[in-house]
């Protein structure tokens, strides 16, 4: 499989980086870690003002479709001590969460899943931070 291209900003790559040294868990959570850091290392990195507004970044609101069902849902990327189900709200740890960093809207993530791979598109990146300004988040 031919890895996708990554884009993310400077901040988010210095914010994951602290998670990924914060983490001493090397249980059932170390392939997760490991898929992080090798998206991370791999990542295009570019200054929050200059990413294109179409980039899945961390706490942006993204619409995903399961191109098996055709199911839709929107979910928000968020950093670990922030994930909530309820909310829809998906860790970068988690992974589709890792699936989704830095891909573009109109492009397909896929992860492992228990069954095998699960495949998603990602229809709509409806709010992006940098896009809106919120350079904080």
């Amino acid at each position: 499989m031919n890895p996708r291209t990554v884009c993310m900003t400077a901040v988010d790559l210095s914010r994951l980086r602290d998670v990924l040294r914060s983490r001493t868990s090397v249980g059932r959570y170390r392939d997760h870690l490991d898929r992080l850091e090798e998206e991370l290392d791999r990542a295009d990195i570019v200054d929050p003002s200059a990413i294109p507004a179409n980039v899945v970044t961390m706490n942006s609101q993204v619409r995903i479709e399961d191109v098996e069902t055709g199911m839709e849902n929107v979910y928000t990327l968020v950093f670990p001590s922030e994930a909530s189900i309820a909310e829809k709200k998906i860790s970068i740890l988690a992974p589709i969460g890792t699936a989704l960093l830095g891909s573009r809207e109109g492009s397909t993530v896929n992860w492992p899943v228990p069954a095998g791979r699960r495949t998603m598109l990602i229809k709509d990146v409806l709010y992006q931070p940098e896009a809106a300004g919120d350079y904080h988040l």
